[in-house]
């Protein structure tokens, strides 16, 4: 049945080479990673990993015997240095691959700071993989001052994981409020609250003007023009997808690696999935940035491999733990104009995002079931009167049933 090559060796990668053999896929795999691991969960890098609660063995996706056991040839620490799709080749610098099918998982990239504003100073981190974190873990000591630059869900949850070890953390956040590009200014507020109740010294409306020290970062001066004082600084800015490969292959671009509905791009027996993917969603096209996205997507790219033919139908949810509080969000809230608040009792709430009167999109702090029946009633496309939703009084899973 020929050769799937696939690049990238995160969690869209895996799933696909799971899924194709899950499938009955028996021709040549090929699992190509630039990192030196077998393909691991990401998320867990920035909480449980990072303090310690985490051997790197249960980060692993699949057992590192899975891939030999079944037939798939993992390729570790090799990067590919191009891709000619008319020859259908794929040159690793001391190899070339033929492949039949070609797919794409390139995940997504950390932004870093220029070096002009000390971007390039020893002591200046970003949170994205293993070698990220194993870098950064010993500079976690009780006492220590670590500075983050960006309040987006990235930098609470290694500031919030910063304080649970006792070190002092401030967050500075340029936009008038943390988690502004995501959430609504209610779930800033409770967040706000949170950290702060941790000890968090959150700055709002302030940028990094620029990074202080010679060699090493020893101090931030700021936009209001104030200074402070650092032992090391945690970058988290966003991230952009990763396609430099697919680019200079003259694969299509349109923020991030343009796929159909079934997944394949521009280019013949080309496909992609992931973080690196903008695909059709609701008459638009969007680029998602989560697990079951790109476990999703991986998998009905396998599919339509074996002829499945089938589109890719996108069901959004992420999710965020800092401190004790889990935040698990159901939707997309883009282009809302109200947001209701269900709270559930002192440490949960959630709030509900509508526009007119469809409900997008939830966020639920410690209210799963309140996440659970959000994501359903979003999936079968109800929306309830946000009367009934603020109604504490309300059983929400009878609305599932109307």
């Amino acid at each position: 049945m020929g050769h799937v090559v696939v690049i990238g060796a995160g969690q869209a990668g895996s799933s696909c080479v799971a899924r194709l053999r899950n499938k009955g896929f028996d021709g040549r795999v090929t699992l190509i990673g630039a990192e030196s691991w077998p393909p691991y969960q990401r998320p867990p890098l920035s909480k449980a990993y990072l303090m310690g609660e985490m051997a790197l063995e249960r980060l692993y996706l699949r057992p590192e015997s899975f891939y030999s056991e079944q037939d798939i040839d993992l390729r570790l620490g090799e990067r590919v240095q191009s891709i000619d799709i008319g020859a259908q080749t794929v040159d690793l610098g001391d190899d070339v691959l033929r492949y039949d099918e070609l797919v794409l998982t390139t995940g997504s990239v950390p932004n870093r700071l220029p070096d002009a504003i000390g971007g390039a100073l020893e002591g200046v981190h970003v949170v994205r993989d293993l070698a990220n974190v194993d870098a950064i873990s010993p500079r976690f000591a009780s006492g220590a001052r670590v500075l983050i630059v960006g309040g987006g869900y990235i930098g609470l949850e290694a500031a919030a994981v910063a304080a649970k070890l006792g070190l002092n953390v401030t967050v500075v956040e340029m936009s008038e409020r943390i988690l502004q590009r995501v959430a609504a200014p209610e779930t800033s507020d409770f967040f706000r609250a949170l950290h702060r109740a941790h000890g968090v010294d959150i700055r709002e409306g302030v940028g990094l003007k620029t990074l202080l020290g010679e060699g090493s970062v020893t101090g931030a001066r700021l936009s209001d023009g104030s200074e402070i004082d650092v032992d090391f600084v945690i970058v988290g800015v966003g991230i952009h997808p990763g396609t430099d490969v697919a680019e200079a292959a003259g694969i299509t671009i349109e923020n991030g690696i343009k796929v159909d509905e079934q997944g394949r791009t521009s280019a013949a027996h080309v496909w992609a999935a992931g973080d690196c993917t903008s695909f059709p969603y609701r008459g638009g096209r969007i680029r998602l940035e989560s697990v079951p996205h790109a476990i999703d997507q991986a998998e009905c790219v396998a599919d339509n491999i074996m002829g499945a033919g089938q589109e890719y139908v996108a069901k959004p949810w992420f999710w965020s733990d800092q401190y004790d509080v889990k935040l698990q969000i159901a939707g997309l809230n883009t282009g809302y104009d109200r947001v209701v608040t269900r709270k559930v009792d002192a440490d949960s709430v959630g709030f509900w995002y509508y526009r007119g009167d469809t409900l997008l999109a939830v966020d639920a702090m410690n209210d799963p079931r309140g996440y659970m029946v959000g994501k359903r009633l979003i999936e079968a496309g109800k929306s309830p009167d946000p009367a009934v939703i603020a109604d504490p009084e309300t059983d929400l899973k009878a609305l599932l049933r109307e």
